[in-house]
């Protein structure tokens, strides 16, 4: 077995997106050819609602997946489809944008007020660009959890161990998995060989490979079998996200992430002309 060396660390930088909202931006378009195929990851964690009460109104999107995750606190989302409903603890909304879709995602202080988890984009293979859009709620109980020794593995889609499984995403097989480990502890991940690999360290920080790793970054690692790692004092809190590259053409603008120049004009005409939407709604 071959431990994956890392190859790249990318530290989140504190933003603002959407209304208002206070987040730390982790990957985005300079990221995009050696995260293939992970567009962007944004992780929220805060305690106070005004960082991110003024939530990410209507806005479209065509040409992704998005992945919305919450460890702590709830998102009310609605879209062009007639969906409508909530994210709560520990719990998912996985999205097919498609075609195109227009959604909104507006965070609410519950409980301790504390928001944290992330949204992730994955991107859709050329042939499935204009796919019909549709979203599906990943529940608690579409998660498994498994207690290990020494940490807790939930799975959010892909599986663990070949015995527990999350989610099975219609298009790019990605692998993720929200992992607790106790605090000075060491844990070992499998991965797939043809996989491009990641870990993001969303609450504490961790030891890899001999390197200590500062909370909110995104490691990524080379060819190999497994990853080991390390929890500091406080514990950790590691998002693992792993996927087999698409290796194609990646035109970006805004919400929209298409495979060619021309197809963002297009669609960026069709949002100008009220063409954008293919597919109806619901009744």
């Amino acid at each position: 077995m071959k431990q994956r060396e890392i190859a790249e660390l990318v530290k989140g930088q504190r933003a603002i997106d959407g209304a208002g909202v206070h987040l730390v931006r982790v990957l985005g378009r300079p990221n995009v050819v050696n995260f293939d195929p992970f567009l962007m990851l944004d992780s929220f964690d805060s305690h106070n609602p005004a960082d991110y009460e003024a939530g990410f109104p209507f806005h479209p999107h065509r040409g992704i997946e998005t992945v919305t995750y919450l460890i702590k606190g709830e998102i009310e989302h609605e879209d062009s489809l007639g969906n409508k409903g909530a994210i709560r603890n520990g719990e998912a909304q996985w999205m097919t944008a498609g075609s195109g879709i227009m959604h909104e995602e507006m965070p609410k202080a519950v409980d301790d007020n504390h928001m944290l988890g992330f949204q992730l984009w994955v991107n859709l293979p050329q042939k499935d660009k204009m796919t019909e859009p549709k979203y599906f709620d990943v529940t608690k109980e579409k998660i498994q959890v498994v207690e290990e020794e020494h940490a807790t593995v939930r799975v959010l889609s892909g599986e663990y161990k070949d015995n527990a499984h999350g989610v099975d995403p219609d298009y790019v097989k990605v692998t993720l998995l929200d992992v607790d480990v106790k605090p000075g502890q060491s844990f070992t991940f499998d991965t797939k060989a043809e996989d491009n690999v990641f870990l993001f360290t969303i609450e504490g920080t961790a030891v890899i490979n001999g390197q200590n790793i500062d909370t909110k970054t995104a490691v990524r690692f080379g060819e190999g079998d497994t990853i080991t790692l390390t929890a500091g004092d406080q514990g950790l809190r590691v998002i693992y996200f792993g996927g087999k590259p698409l290796k194609e053409p990646i035109a970006w603008a805004g919400p929209v992430v298409m495979n060619t120049d021309e197809e963002l004009q297009e669609t960026f005409k069709e949002l100008n002309n009220g063409t954008f939407i293919k597919h109806n709604v619901k009744n």
